[in-house]
């Protein structure tokens, strides 16, 4: 379970891929912290400290599955989680 760093990520992107996601799906925030972003409540605090604008400069995310995994590395290289 490596952590993948995404830059210029959209944060609704990233929440509506979490809230798809077979496991967990956790940001680590540049201040060390690990945020659940399937928590309803975490998603709210990500999106006040760690978002500006409506997007992630640059952060890494780390999944629990190895399918989610696949998806956001898909929908971080191409915009989308399905495969071209």
């Amino acid at each position: 379970m490596a952590a993948l760093q995404i830059h210029n990520f959209d944060f609704n992107k990233l929440i509506e891929f979490a809230s798809t996601a077979k496991g967990e799906v956790f940001l680590n925030t540049p201040d060390g912290d690990v945020l659940n972003l399937k928590s309803r409540l975490t998603q709210l605090l990500a999106l006040s400290s760690a978002v500006d604008w409506g997007n992630i400069g640059e952060a890494s995310v780390t999944c629990t599955d190895p399918e989610d995994e696949t998806h956001l590395f898909r929908l971080n290289l191409y915009g989308t989680a399905e495969e071209k």
